[in-house]
This record gives C-alpha cells, sequence and structure tokens, in this order.
C-alpha cells in the first residue's frame, strides 16, 4: 500500500514529490519548509519557523494515517547552527514526552532565503 499526501505546492509535479508518503507501516515526511500561503512565515524567527514546520510536518502524518507517538526521527537543517536552541525549543515543547532520535545540521542555504529552518521527520506506525 502506498499512500501520497499533498502539500499543495505547485512545484509537486515538476519536481515529483509529496509532503509525505506512507508506504505500509512507514511513513516519511519531505523537507518541510515555512511557507504559509505562500509566503514565508516568521520572519526571521527560528523558533517560530521550526514550530510551524513542525506542526505542518505532524499533520501531513495524520492525513498519511498516523501519529504523533509514531515518530521515531526528526531532522532540523539551519542555516545558522548557532540558533540551534531556538530550534531545539521548539523540538522539545513538541516531542519531550516521545523523544524520537533527532539531528541537527547547518546548511549552506535554502531555495529561498528568507527559510532559516527546514525539518524532515520518519516514522514506523503501530502494527496492532
Amino acid at each position: 500500500m502506498r499512500k501520497n499526501v499533498s502539500s499543495g505546492s505547485p512545484l509537486e509535479q515538476s519536481i515529483g514529490f509529496s509532503r509525505a508518503c506512507r508506504v505500509g507501516n512507514l511513513i516519511s515526511v519531505s523537507g518541510t519548509a515555512p511557507i504559509k500561503n505562500g509566503e514565508t512565515t516568521c520572519l526571521g524567527d527560528v523558533y517560530g519557523q521550526t514550530k510551524y514546520c513542525l506542526e505542518l510536518s505532524i499533520r501531513a502524518i495524520e492525513e498519511a494515517g498516523g501519529h504523533k507517538t509514531d515518530i521515531i526521527r526528526t531532522r532540523i537543517m539551519l542555516t545558522d547552527i548557532s540558533r540551534w536552541r531556538d530550534a531545539a525549543q521548539a523540538h522539545g515543547e513538541c516531542f519531550a514526552s516521545i523523544r524520537p532520535a533527532c539531528t541537527f545540521v547547518e546548511v549552506s542555504r535554502f531555495i529561498d532565503p528568507t527559510w532559516l529552518v527546514e525539518t524532515e521527520i520518519d516514522c514506523v506506525l503501530d502494527p496492532k
């Protein structure tokens, strides 16, 4: 079974991606940028952008049939690693009780220079 979850981005078709993809009991969420209504949200705010990206990702997971508690790994990519504590605060508020494996990395830049962070998430659904 395969289920693709759309982000609504007009680039999905030309790039060939989905916000999230579920195959069996696995869900992977694509790199998620802080885009709201076609614009970067929380300009200059690493905490706000991280929180928004995680919320978008969790909605995609739920649309794919998963739950926040199914999350086993997160990746937080930042353009300025010195601001990792702001991203970590948003991550901790979201995942303190779940505690997935997590990696923070610095990247040179994103497609849009106003994006300070992108996130990725992987899930394994409980086979109940």
